[in-house]
């Protein structure tokens, strides 16, 4: 008899997507299991791995193409789900469950179930997501994560080689470390990130690449030597992801952020200085309670100065539970002004981002091919430095393809097989 379907759709970062496959794992064990809405079959269960970082609207808006496409179908709630998004989700349906990974694993233990399936189970079969801590050592005001996976908590570093080295033996040529801060992996066990990815350069051999996952500046400003020499290693993408959120050190005090604009500055400095073409990643926040035109200008500032190639701004929402939320009561920027201040933010990003590639222009490359692209006909890869690259034409994914970069964009660069 054949076992019952179930769905998990994930929505949100590489740490979500990585919970969503260990729920698929889990889940496996005793039932058919895809990711997404599947088309040709109703599946008995859905279980949807929400994101609210930036406010519910997401969220609810999965939750309601999950009711209307399987009306008949259980809906299990995970993930980042806070008090607030419950309250709303329960107002809306009232035919959903809350779990979370510790209770869908203590579930199927219980049940006594065999476990039948591959410990790769994933989304991707080129690209493996290792989760290698939940939680964070920081309480920022604005932040409603942390109110629902709590203090940092890392996972053993036997654990972490054991799993990219499955990845790797089962076909992954890309392995994405994350977490909710992997900055401060190993700050409760007496390690850091950087032992970490020796460990794994060391103990796994093979023709992969790992992408490091965020992590906050002050905690990779302590072992930055260090860290800076995992990256001399081919098999490190020269990628890194910091997120500042504000240049101004006034409101970075005020969002409990704990590091300065500086700190970040110093690290950016770093890589900029010992890498030719390195990728910095990073997220700012307009709009924060309180925040001055004099407080976006040093945004601004801090944007120009470290010239990031990655820039996710966001306009600050006020989540219900934390401080920000009560201070935004009294001190709120309108929301015109948000609007204004992000679209400044994003313009002079956007030059940033296209000076910096064009700097890959008449470069050429060995590219992995990651998946279709956005655009009819052409397919997007990854380079060494993890920019997305647009080909014309279609490549299988996974396949390795060496290209001569013709052009570039603020979001990708242009290439042409060789």
């Amino acid at each position: 008899m054949q076992a019952p379907l179930v769905a998990i759709v994930s929505q949100g970062c590489a740490a979500n997507f990585g919970d969503g496959e260990r729920i698929a794992r889990l889940l496996a064990k005793k039932f058919r299991t895809v990711f997404n809405f599947p088309t040709d079959e109703i599946p008995e269960a859905i279980y949807l791995n929400v994101c609210t970082v930036k406010g519910n609207a997401g969220a609810i808006k999965l939750l309601k193409k999950a009711h209307e496409t399987y009306p008949e179908a259980r809906i299990y709630i995970t993930g980042c789900a806070p008090a607030d998004f419950r309250k709303e989700a329960s107002a809306i349906f009232d035919k959903i469950e809350f779990t979370n990974l510790k209770n869908i694993a203590a579930e199927i233990v219980g049940e006594g179930s065999k476990n039948t399936n591959p410990a790769t189970l994933r989304e991707s079969p080129f690209t493996g997501i290792v989760n290698i801590e939940e939680g964070c050592l920081d309480a920022c005001a604005f932040c409603s994560t942390h109110l629902v996976k709590g203090r940092l908590h890392s996972y053993p570093a036997e654990s972490i080689i054991e799993q990219v080295q499955s990845l790797v033996d089962d076909g992954c040529n890309e392995i994405q470390l994350t977490g909710q801060d992997c900055g401060c992996y190993g700050f409760d066990t007496g390690t850091n990130l950087a032992k970490l990815v020796q460990n794994i350069l060391v103990h796994v051999p093979g023709d992969y690449k790992l992408r490091l996952g965020m992590g906050n500046p002050r905690h990779m400003l302590s072992y930055a030597d260090s860290l800076l020499e995992c990256f001399t290693d081919s098999r490190v993408y020269k990628f890194i992801h910091l997120p500042v959120q504000s240049g101004s050190e006034r409101i970075l005090k005020a969002m409990n952020r704990r590091h300065t604009a500086r700190d970040f500055a110093t690290l950016a400095e770093i890589f900029n200085k010992n890498f030719d073409k390195f990728t910095l990643s990073t997220d700012m926040i307009v709009g924060f309670p309180g925040e001055t035109e004099e407080d976006f200008d040093a945004t601004l500032k801090l944007l120009k100065e470290t010239r990031p190639t990655v820039c996710n701004i966001t306009r600050f929402v006020a989540r219900p539970g934390t401080p920000a939320f009560a201070m935004n009561q009294s001190n709120a920027v309108s929301d015109d002004e948000k609007h204004q201040r992000s679209a400044l933010l994003a313009q002079a990003f956007q030059e940033i981002a296209r000076e910096n590639n064009a700097r890959w222009i008449g470069h050429e490359t060995e590219v992995h091919i990651e998946k279709e692209g956005h655009r009819s006909g052409t397919t997007i890869a990854r380079n060494e430095a993890y920019n997305p690259v647009a080909i014309p034409g279609q490549f299988a994914p996974g396949q390795k393809l060496r290209v001569r970069i013709t052009g570039a964009e603020p979001f990708a660069l242009i290439a042409e097989p060789l």
